[in-house]
């Protein structure tokens, strides 16, 4: 199973999440983004490390930070590695008096962790081929902004919209666009929820 090194671009929300973050990843080596939906204690969390506020009592992952360090448990990475019904696993992998262990955690938490430790972070190829999102080409056609590619300035006829409707390769199409769009916006919960209907109507998870 390959490995593809990650980092964190940043997290966002917008006003529709319930208190819901989409954690951005990026590809180092590559243009893809991957975009996890976590809760707003573990963004939190996450944010604090990344902006270096020291809140005055530890936090969960703090603890764990102090408690690794008093006994000598080195985190080496984290690798998110399963998938499964849209929802992301990942392992924290540690090392204790030379012996290398698996611990099976939230991505969010693992991250979280991750941070901590400056540890890096790797995502499976097979996950980031699946649900990785592709960097926009830049405007890819003149005067395409705000409609979509090809498209003309006349509303079809009624009879062509139902049959649009009913053609999942026509949805394909139209989500796919909105999450070029989303994208774009950099609305990134949006893109991860426009990812993960785009994978139902393909039959993925």
């Amino acid at each position: 199973m390959r490995k593809l090194q990650v980092d964190i671009l940043g997290l966002s929300t917008s006003p529709h999440t319930n208190g819901a973050y989409a954690l951005i990843l990026y590809e180092i080596e590559g243009k893809r983004k991957l975009p996890i939906i976590i809760g707003g204690f573990e963004a939190q969390a996450i944010a604090l490390k990344l902006e270096n506020i020291k809140p005055p009592r530890p936090f969960t992952h703090d603890l764990f930070k102090n408690i690794s360090d008093a006994f000598g448990l080195h985190v080496n990475e984290i690798f998110i590695d399963e998938l499964h019904n849209e929802t992301f696993y990942a392992k924290v992998i540690c090392e204790l008096n030379g012996e290398i262990h698996e611990i099976d955690a939230r991505p969010s938490d693992a991250i979280a962790i991750a941070v901590r430790f400056n540890a890096p972070v790797f995502v499976s190829e097979e996950i980031m081929d699946e649900a990785g999102i592709k960097e926009e080409q830049k405007e890819a056609e003149d005067g395409d902004a705000f409609g979509e590619p090809g498209e003309t300035e006349e509303e079809p006829e009624p009879e062509d919209a139902a049959v649009q409707l009913k053609s999942p390769e026509s949805k394909l199409e139209e989500l796919q666009v909105r999450l070029d769009d989303a994208v774009k916006r950099e609305d990134y919960e949006e893109a991860a929820r426009l990812r993960d209907e785009i994978s139902r109507l393909k039959g993925i998870g």
